[in-house]
């Protein structure tokens, strides 16, 4: 029984290396790698199918679809397009001040929605206005994916590691992740705009009749159904009003994401139905699954309490170093390999930490949410969101350097991370 195990755990580590290493080469899509990962764990007898869906987590599954139904709906109000012009002329035109600007509204709407959602809004209104400004968009989505991350950082809704550490630990509500992450992004946040700030200030730079015709924009044409707007408001309320309140309703997120969707889709009517369901992001969804399956392998071979014991031993059981090992692996590892399957694997691993006499977990997860979401500033593949935005911007014939944006990201990515470890060892740790 026992060579069979250890030949199935050989057959489990072999799998998720394969599988990482063409993650990571992006040769093929990572969609594609991760479920055809996640079917040769079942194929090869690591895991049954039964085992393998019990380890999916629909939680995690359900909030994603349900809040891309809402956002969805939401963008076909032109209310993103609003902010951005409405911000702009806030900023007088100016480029600089409207790059600040821009980052603050993708933070907030990280937070509010999540931050792969937020850019694919986002970026689109950006390159209008920098064709507007005559300026490179550049410094404006390098600034949109710092404080997407960053914003992202702050709620159980605003970055896929958020919401899987979220739907893994039934303890930590909404409100938790609120009071516990939001404080130290903001701090986060605003000296990571202020270097960026001072970084691009002679860089960016338009003549006065430039900034007149940003002024002239009538950010309110934009608003192409007021009578949708409202209903999409109110449901968006309604929902991260249930967020804040769904472990005292004794409600999973999923349900009240869902709930939110559904309510807005009666609430729009029916044509809405097919449009909505289209334009969820279902690539994300089935990558997720596959990273789920896969790492169900390590965790029933037992892999993944292995790796917990060596931590442990590592650290002594220490709970300080623990944390802050786990964050600042955390940070490096996301900085290279997309922070969702790096986060699938840890889940896991710090449950098994639980089991071996570190009593106090809250810390851990605290680590881990801030390790992995603003590790993943570090590089272009280091989260979903810089993903996204590369490729977007690859569409509109600009391309995002992966070296010239880590001579941005990667410093300042170290620098949240040591705030976040001063934070987190002053507020838990002493």
């Amino acid at each position: 029984m026992g060579i069979k195990m250890e030949q199935q755990a050989i057959v489990a580590i072999g799998i998720f290396l394969v599988t990482y290493a063409l993650i990571i080469s992006e040769k093929i899509h990572r969609t594609l790698v991760a479920m055809l990962g996640g079917i040769l764990m079942v194929v090869f007898g690591v895991v049954n199918q039964e085992t393998a869906i019990h380890h999916i987590d629909f939680n995690t599954l359900g909030l994603l679809i349900g809040m891309m139904i809402i956002v969805s709906i939401t963008a076909e109000t032109g209310l993103f397009k609003f902010m951005a012009i409405w911000a702009a002329k806030k900023a007088k035109g100016a480029p600089v001040r409207i790059l600040l600007a821009l980052g603050v509204i993708t933070a907030v709407a990280s937070a509010l929605l999540d931050n792969v959602t937020t850019v694919l809004l986002m970026v689109p209104v950006t390159f209008s206005i920098t064709r507007q400004l005559r300026v490179s968009p550049m410094p404006y989505l390098i600034t949109e994916i710092l404080a997407s991350n960053i914003g992202g950082t702050a709620t159980m809704i605003g970055d896929p590691p958020n919401i899987m550490i979220g739907s893994a630990v039934q303890e930590l509500s909404f409100m938790d992740f609120f009071t516990n992450l939001a404080p130290i992004s903001f701090v986060i946040l605003i000296i990571t705009l202020a270097i960026l700030f001072v970084l691009y200030r002679k860089q960016l730079a338009a003549s006065l009749d430039i900034r007149a015709g940003i002024m002239r924009l009538d950010e309110k044409e934009e608003l192409t159904d007021r009578t949708l707007l409202t209903k999409c408001l109110t449901v968006l309320a309604i929902t991260i009003g249930g967020f804040f309140l769904h472990q005292a309703l004794h409600l999973e997120s999923a349900t009240v994401a869902l709930a939110g969707a559904f309510l807005l889709l009666l609430l729009t009517g029916e044509h809405y139905l097919e449009k909505a369901l289209a334009k969820v992001e279902w690539i994300t969804i089935f990558f997720f699954i596959g990273l789920f399956v896969l790492v169900s392998g390590l965790v029933e071979t037992g892999v993944i309490s292995q790796l917990a014991a060596q931590a442990i031993q590592l650290t002594g059981g220490n709970l300080t170093a623990t944390a802050l090992l786990i964050m600042w692996m955390s940070a490096i590892a996301s900085s290279f390999v997309d922070n969702i399957p790096f986060v699938a694997t840890m889940i896991p691993m710090i449950y098994e930490m639980g089991n071996m006499g570190i009593t106090n977990l809250e810390p851990l997860w605290w680590s881990l949410a801030l390790g992995a979401c603003l590790g993943g500033n570090g590089t272009l593949v280091g989260a979903s969101a810089n993903l996204i935005v590369t490729g977007l911007a690859a569409k509109e014939g600009h391309r995002l350097s992966f070296v010239k944006y880590m001579l941005i990201g990667f410093p300042l990515m170290i620098l949240s991370i040591t705030i976040a470890s001063v934070y987190l060892y002053f507020r838990y740790l002493i």
